[in-house]
């Protein structure tokens, strides 16, 4: 069968069963693991915020002596254990989720943050603290992983795209959580004013340890370790109105799996990595993943998660408490972005939002460095217009490329590259915060405003390269996308399939036959 054509069967599937009343018991209980896996994902966006936070305040500067350079802490080493430790989780992530199952694998993993976080907070020394942001770091990128595999594989295709960008859009929940503690406890006079969010930390991976091994597992997982029946049994509860394993859209679903799941791939062999570069369409997938984790990385908004502090700084807006409570505002409006932007990923489709947020983000930062350059008096209005772009940068930024960071690697992997191809691009994530974290202090004290240029010129170059190579992936089944990439052209396959099933839908809605 052709793309067109399974797109068509499923449409018809999902006809005769239309799923889960979201409504319905069993809505709620869904929305409720949906909940406890976004839990690894508040994770992440807890440890930029909170080491952004902090890095403001002299308490915690004053405990540690550390010094500045113009203004600036030196500080880069220490956002950096986290990355180190997101590095060091490269090869468990290929092979324990696999291994062991996506449930255990979150579990692991938001123990080791949980001990990470317990000791940055209760640090006394320089290096404890080290330790404990590189364990962070290890735990977080461990679980956020196994987390998008899982969600990608139990959601059916007219939700997923909600579902995993929801989960990718709880970055902000975390980040809500860490600039919110941070207004108050940055008052305090004793070192509970960074210890505090510290301890906080610890809180989303505490909820997902006491409650993911009370969800069901991977369906798909199950099947690939032999456990036919009960996989089967998961996507009846899952995705099944009545719970009917020979409803025509579970039988479909397993069809799809059962040709492109073999009982004896290379998921068990968790050092063979041979299938990510095998064959035109592994490589065209892996590509996929680059380009998310380069532009979904490097657009200018780790600048502006981990350094906001400096940029205020820049902007001539000095007050430490302000600066927290400004940094506590953009987590609000960039949070509102995100869950706009996963509320219309499966109506407008993932190329639109990557080309839209990308194209706003070009712009932003171009109006960001006019309003912010040396050229002309530097007012109090003009500092406060170009703070104001800033966050609007980050609204857009949000909208367009949160929840497709998450949703669209998930998307593109068959299942024998999903978790390798995961690890793998999570590597790429974190060679780019690399770049984040110790280049861009050194960028901002030698060229200043001039940044924004050349992330404007950056984001102008991303959109070109979105245009001509990314596949559209809405309303597909993660199996259909095999059929995709193995095309001559799966931009133009893709293109089709979505041609296709809007003239369906527009036909439908008129009355008329298709």
């Amino acid at each position: 069968m052709t793309a067109v054509e399974k797109q068509e069967a499923l449409r018809l599937a999902e006809f005769a069963d239309p799923g889960v009343p979201p409504l319905s018991l069993r809505g709620f209980q869904f929305m409720l693991l949906v909940l406890c896996i976004c839990c690894c994902s508040g994770d992440n966006g807890l440890d930029g915020t909170t080491m952004s936070a902090i890095n403001s305040m002299t308490q915690w500067q004053q405990y540690f002596g550390i010094t500045s350079s113009g203004g600036v802490p030196k500080t880069g080493i220490l956002f950096g254990m986290y990355t180190i430790g997101s590095v060091a989780s490269v090869i468990p992530n290929a092979y324990l989720p696999d291994r062991i199952g996506r449930r255990w694998s979150m579990f692991i993993g938001n123990i080791i943050l949980i001990v990470g976080s317990m000791l940055t907070a209760n640090a006394t020394s320089m290096s404890m603290f080290m330790g404990g942001r590189c364990l962070t770091g290890l735990g977080c990128t461990f679980a956020a992983t196994s987390a998008k595999s899982y969600l990608a594989e139990v959601t059916s295709p007219s939700i997923r795209g909600r579902c995993i960008g929801v989960f990718n859009s709880f970055y902000y929940v975390g980040q809500i959580l860490a600039s919110g503690i941070a207004v108050p406890t940055g008052r305090f006079d004793n070192n509970w004013a960074w210890r505090a969010p510290m301890f906080v930390q610890g809180l989303p991976p505490l909820l997902n340890v006491l409650f993911v091994m009370l969800l069901p597992e991977s369906p798909r997982w199950l099947y690939s370790r032999g456990h036919t029946d009960k996989a089967v049994q998961i996507l009846a509860n899952l995705h099944s109105r009545d719970r009917d394993i020979k409803s025509p859209l579970i039988q479909l679903e397993l069809r799809e799996i059962e040709e492109s799941i073999s009982l004896t791939d290379s998921t068990k062999r968790w050092w063979d990595y041979a299938p990510l570069f095998s064959t035109a369409a592994s490589r065209y997938r892996i590509g996929m993943c680059v380009m998310t984790a380069l532009w979904g990385q490097f657009a200018g908004n780790g600048l502006i998660t981990y350094y906001l502090t400096v940029l205020l700084n820049l902007a001539g807006i000095t007050s430490p408490d302000r600066q927290r409570v400004l940094n506590f505002v953009n987590s609000i409006t960039s949070f509102a972005g995100a869950l706009m932007g996963s509320g219309i990923a499966d109506h407008v489709g993932r190329r639109f939002l990557m080309l839209f947020g990308t194209a706003c983000c070009s712009v932003g930062m171009a109006i960001v460095a006019g309003l912010l350059c040396d050229t002309g008096p530097q007012t109090v209005e003009r500092a406060n217009a170009g703070i104001s772009f800033i966050f609007l940068f980050m609204v857009f930024f949000s909208l367009g490329w949160t929840p497709m960071q998450a949703v669209y690697p998930s998307e593109v992997l068959s299942f024998e590259m999903r978790v390798k191809g995961l690890a793998l691009q999570g590597l790429f994530v974190q060679g780019i915060s690399c770049i984040n974290t110790f280049a861009l202090p050194t960028a901002l004290t030698n060229i200043g405003w001039k940044i924004y240029i050349f992330f404007a010129c950056f984001n102008a170059l991303g959109f070109v390269v979105i245009w001509l190579y990314a596949v559209e992936t809405k309303q597909l089944t993660l199996e259909e996308m095999d059929g995709v990439f193995e095309s001559s052209n799966p931009r133009k396959t893709a293109a089709l399939a979505s041609k296709e099933a809007k003239k369906r839908v527009a036909a439908e809605r008129s009355g008329q036959t298709v």
